[in-house]
């Protein structure tokens, strides 16, 4: 019984923080700080109890890879280095 108990509890606690770090990550996002990343963190705690949460979490990885991949590909493959003119 009060091993059962414990593991509610530890449910609960999880559950807590993880809508807790929503809310702060979203507040972050009009305030300074690293919204974007306590957001996250929120939805990796969250993901261990709901299946929405790991959805969205999933769908907000495969973005962040395919802005990644974006970025990469605009970047010139080569750099042009100018060299100093001869000084006479």
């Amino acid at each position: 019984m009060l091993i059962k108990t414990m593991q509610q509890a530890k449910r609960v606690m999880k559950i807590l923080l993880g809508f807790t770090l929503l809310v702060v990550g979203v507040a972050m996002i009009f305030t300074p700080g690293p919204g974007w990343l306590v957001i996250l963190l929120g939805l990796g705690v969250l993901a261990a109890e709901f299946v929405w949460a790991r959805q969205l979490l999933d769908r907000l990885k495969e973005q962040g890879l395919r802005l990644r991949e974006a970025v990469l590909v605009r970047q010139p493959a080569e750099r042009v280095v100018r060299q100093p003119a001869d000084r006479v």
